[in-house]
């Protein structure tokens, strides 16, 4: 299906009532900052170069007619998931080609949307390619890379622990607290003002300077935490003295064809909001997909070493566990991804209130969808457009 709803275009809709650097990222104002957010914060471009197209297959996926059976056994009707799911843009690429592509929300195919953490699995790849030119050893540490990291918590956490996020720093994600863990980072990027009389640091390296709590060791198990790609971002910036953004550009958006510019949002300082800033087209996160679906490959042309993505394939089911596992049978995370099963073929990059990148390589098939939730986070509806899209690369596939 490709299509729209009715509701006119984003760029015709009216700033909300009520949004302010406090409100602007949650329900129900997300379903407008989402696609506005390079009028909301500061941000720098990362600039596509010729685009390569991508073309409809001859015969398309009708979305309200596919029925697949849920993990539970349920059926379900594509078209009701995504309109049930606060969907803003949908699609589906099966050999390259579109086979389905819906919008609604105002979203339209030039529409830039936040991707919150799937921006971590674009530059993760960025790692990738610096990595296997000899421009980014993994095994060096924080403090080799950022002299003034030394005193930091980090210091001596490699650059593969932040990729499978296995330092032992203590920097809760889910912490309540505004002015602890995740809280303090959204203050330090400037996505949320900074409470009357509070020191709190004001940008990405000020915060990690001043972290000093260690949970464990490094490498000893899995925890999510965005603050470790905040870390890798300040790790490149240094290996390479580009911005990040330029990086993206130059290594990724124009070698695999981006059909429009991006954007990252950027801290006060100018520094790339590498964790969850990142704002992108379906389209070009699609062609993203495809580099991971495909070894690594665009138009014949390596972008993404073929040997990183078949590691990011691999990760280990050991350090992994509690609520992780949670929709994951043998779940695992290597390299700023998801893998649901260690023994299938399928991962996905994942980002707070409803962003997807499914990537099934053996079906060749990615699938995107970009939504505001009105939750953060959402166990059911994840593993519902999971099953989902999981049944359409077996339809199209053949089983």
């Amino acid at each position: 299906m490709t299509g729209s709803d009715a509701a006119p275009p984003a760029g015709d809709r009216p700033r909300p009532a009520g949004l302010t650097l406090e409100t602007w990222d949650r329900p129900p104002l997300n379903r407008w900052s989402y696609q506005h957010v390079d009028e909301i914060l500061p941000t720098a471009p990362v600039r596509r170069g010729v685009p390569a197209p991508l073309t409809e297959a001859p015969a398309q996926l009708d979305v309200r007619a596919f029925a697949f059976p849920d993990r539970h056994g349920r059926r379900l009707i594509a078209g009701e998931v995504l309109d049930t799911s606060w969907t803003d843009g949908f699609l589906a690429l099966h050999r390259g080609r579109i086979v389905c592509e819906h919008y609604a929300n105002g979203m339209r195919a030039a529409t830039p949307h936040l991707t919150q953490s799937l921006s971590k699995s674009v530059l993760a790849a960025l790692a990738g390619i610096l990595h296997h030119a000899g421009a980014f050893p993994l095994e060096r540490t924080v403090a080799a890379y950022v002299p003034a990291f030394r005193d930091s918590a980090y210091a001596d956490a490699s650059m593969r622990h932040l990729l499978d996020m296995t330092s032992g720093v203590d920097f809760p994600e889910d912490a309540t607290d505004p002015v602890s863990g995740v809280g303090l980072m959204d203050i330090a990027v400037g996505w949320k003002a900074v409470p009357a009389g509070n020191p709190s640091p004001r940008s990405v390296h000020a915060l990690i300077a001043s972290l000093r709590g260690r949970s464990r060791p490094h490498g000893a198990r899995f925890e999510y935490r965005s603050m470790e790609t905040e870390v890798l971002g300040c790790c490149i910036k240094a290996a390479t003295g580009a911005r990040l953004a330029d990086l993206v550009s130059s290594l990724l958006w124009q070698p695999m064809g981006a059909e429009h510019d991006a954007s990252f949002a950027v801290d006060p300082e100018g520094f790339a909001v590498a964790d969850g800033g990142l704002s992108a087209t379906l389209r070009d996160l699609g062609r993203f997909g495809l580099l991971y679906a495909r070894d690594g490959a665009a138009a014949g042309r390596t972008v993404v070493p073929e040997a990183w993505v078949r590691d990011t394939r691999i990760g280990d089911p050991a350090l992994f566990g509690g609520a992780y596992a949670e929709g994951r049978r043998r779940g695992a995370y290597r390299s700023q991804f998801w893998i649901d099963d260690i023994e299938g073929s399928v991962i996905t990059g994942l980002g707070v209130f409803g962003q997807m990148i499914h990537i099934d390589w053996q079906r060749d098939f990615v699938g995107v969808k970009l939504s505001t939730w009105p939750q953060a986070r959402d166990v059911a509806r994840r593993v519902e457009a999971c099953d989902m899209m999981a049944a359409m690369a077996r339809a199209l596939a053949g089983g």
